[in-house]
């Protein structure tokens, strides 16, 4: 297991909560602009944030490698898959980021939050159909989650709320591009594949912006804060400090501090927007919290033979 600095921890602390209160930007952000407009810019600024990240990290990779100075050869192949993966990546994450733009216009921040980030007991269970085992630990994971979805979003009519089935719904796609992102990285650079991802999902959302909405250049800079917090932090920052402080992480430890995203969603609408809880609402998050956390705790070894 690798060990933890404090420098790592506190990075990934801070993405979770710059990840968790984005949530509170998107929320706000639909004050001033519609859902289509919001990701289409949050997804432009992004990209066009990533592009000196690519030089940093560039950097700073050179030189831990002790090859700085030296330039790097990318091949035609590695930049093929790049672009592949750019817009397959970019084609999920329009779907998702889009899906959850419209569901919180019709439920909370919190509960957009826990409920995004079943993602993570999700993602091993859609590896199944990819040959990949999922264990009994993953299926008790999901029931729990079941549960903590039951507390947290069934009315007493026992129907899911609009906001809640669309959030629902970007979870599964968010899923499916987690698994799309495990197919590409490991053939190219991720911070670039995030960075044509980012582009696909500004110019995809531009189509339904202009479509169904009416953008207004004075409504966007009313908007501007959010925006460019959604944008420049959340899809900039976040993510490159995401990158840097994994480098010399446990994977289990950081997905768990990552993890936090979701609470830290539930504080941000409570402290900046008022958005309370129930008691049924909270055991609902506690339950699906408990099921996220569980569903990252290592396995048991395996004995292999000599």
């Amino acid at each position: 297991m690798k060990k933890m600095t404090g420098k790592n921890t506190l990075m990934l602390f801070l993405t979770a909560f710059i990840w968790g209160s984005a949530f509170v930007a998107q929320s706000v952000g639909m004050d001033y602009v519609g859902p289509f407009t919001f990701s289409c810019m949050r997804s432009f600024i992004g990209g066009v944030f990533l592009i000196p990240c690519i030089w940093f990290l560039d950097k700073w990779r050179a030189k831990n490698d002790g090859t700085e100075g030296a330039k790097k050869a990318v091949s035609k192949e590695e930049k093929k898959t790049e672009l592949l993966g750019g817009i397959c990546c970019g084609l999920a994450l329009c779907v998702a980021t889009n899906l959850q733009q419209i569901g919180m216009q019709y439920t909370t921040v919190g509960k957009a939050g826990f409920i995004t980030a079943l993602y993570i007991v999700l993602v091993p269970i859609f590896g199944i159909f990819l040959k990949k085992k999922a264990g009994v630990r993953i299926w008790i994971s999901v029931a729990i989650s079941v549960a903590g979805l039951y507390l947290l979003c069934i009315t007493d009519k026992l129907v899911l709320a609009k906001g809640d089935i669309l959030v629902l719904l970007c979870a599964i796609v968010f899923t499916i591009h987690i698994l799309v992102i495990d197919y590409f990285s490991p053939k190219a650079d991720g911070v670039r594949i995030a960075c044509i991802q980012f582009f696909i999902t500004g110019i995809l959302s531009a189509i339904p912006m202009f479509l169904f909405e009416t953008p207004r250049l004075s409504d966007i800079f009313a908007a501007a804060v959010p925006v460019l917090y959604a944008g420049v932090l959340s899809s900039g920052v976040a993510y490159t400090l995401q990158i840097v402080a994994q480098k010399d992480a446990d994977p289990t430890v950081a997905s768990l501090i990552l993890s936090l995203e979701s609470v830290f969603s539930v504080l941000g609408g409570w402290v900046i927007l008022g958005q309370k809880l129930s008691i049924r609402e909270i055991a609902g998050c506690i339950l699906m919290f408990s099921a996220i956390i569980l569903a990252q705790l290592p396995g048991k070894p395996e004995n292999k033979e000599a």
